[in-house]
């Protein structure tokens, strides 16, 4: 027979054992590679901000709970409609890469619960609308596209690192303007340029014009140095040695001497 009072004691062991092993079970959490994770102790402070966990598998006590934070890059797009300098609307797609100070999701998770709808958003709409308010339709369609991109991510990227957020990249994707202001942008744009073709022409003929202009200027100046140096006397002496040299070939030939013009040799040829 069983000994009741020896069973009890064993029995209610344990029922504890188990039960505390249930609970302790609760208290378990796989980090995916990427993933942080911060811990609210609800008996003693709230966020513990100043521990963050990595990726792996980790313990803790059932009655905490593990916040876990995205601390890859992530990315988001934004549609918003703006005014330029002049008043005129303008839509622009906007891409935002950023992830969170992973050192930091404690202090961040204290500032608030969701921080891309109530941080990042909201202060890349008032970047965006702020600074491309700078800016006429025509710089932000053609000229000034880069510097305003430029000047949206490096205003973005200081409020966001106050706020434990590194900003990646942001990227205006398009710039869309009312059809009537667009195609008056291209039109001039398309005006401008031929009138740029147009100037490059005439300094490309200005160009070719002195080109041709200092190479008459330099056969002028060949010719009468030449012509300064020949004489009539030169020419008759480099004839008579033509003659000479036509006379001792071996092809048959008939000399007149005293026939030809000046009164050089005149040279026929039998062949």
């Amino acid at each position: 027979m069983y000994d009741a009072k020896k069973i009890a004691p064993l029995a209610i062991a344990a029922f504890i054992g188990l039960y505390i092993l249930g609970q302790l079970s609760c208290g378990t959490k796989v980090l995916e590679p990427g993933e942080n994770a911060i811990l609210f102790k609800p008996f003693s402070g709230g966020i513990e901000t100043d521990v963050v966990y990595s990726s792996g598998f980790h313990f803790f006590a059932p009655w905490n709970k593990m916040i876990v934070y995205n601390c890859k890059k992530q990315e988001i797009e934004e549609t918003m409609d703006v005014l330029s300098s002049n008043g005129l609307p303008i839509t622009v797609d906007v891409s935002i890469r950023f992830f969170p100070q992973s050192a930091n999701i404690g202090l961040l998770h204290q500032t608030v619960t969701n921080y891309i709808p109530d941080i990042i958003q909201p202060e890349v709409r008032s970047a965006v609308r702020e600074i491309i308010g700078r800016y006429t339709p025509e710089e932000l369609y053609s000229t000034k596209r880069e510097e305003v991109q430029n000047a949206i991510f490096e205003k973005t990227k200081d409020i966001l690192l106050e706020n434990y957020i590194n900003l990646d990249a942001l990227l205006m994707r398009s710039v869309k303007l009312p059809t009537q202001i667009s195609e008056a942008i291209q039109k001039k744009l398309k005006q401008e340029q031929e009138a740029l073709e147009y100037d490059f022409k005439i300094i490309k003929e200005e160009k070719e014009r002195q080109r041709k202009k200092i190479e008459a200027k330099g056969i002028q100046e060949f010719q009468e140095i030449v012509t300064q140096g020949i004489s009539e006397k030169l020419l008759r002496w480099k004839g008579i040695e033509a003659t000479e040299n036509l006379a001792n070939s071996p092809n048959a030939k008939l000399v007149i001497v005293g026939g030809g013009k000046d009164g050089l040799p005149i040279i026929l040829n039998n062949n």
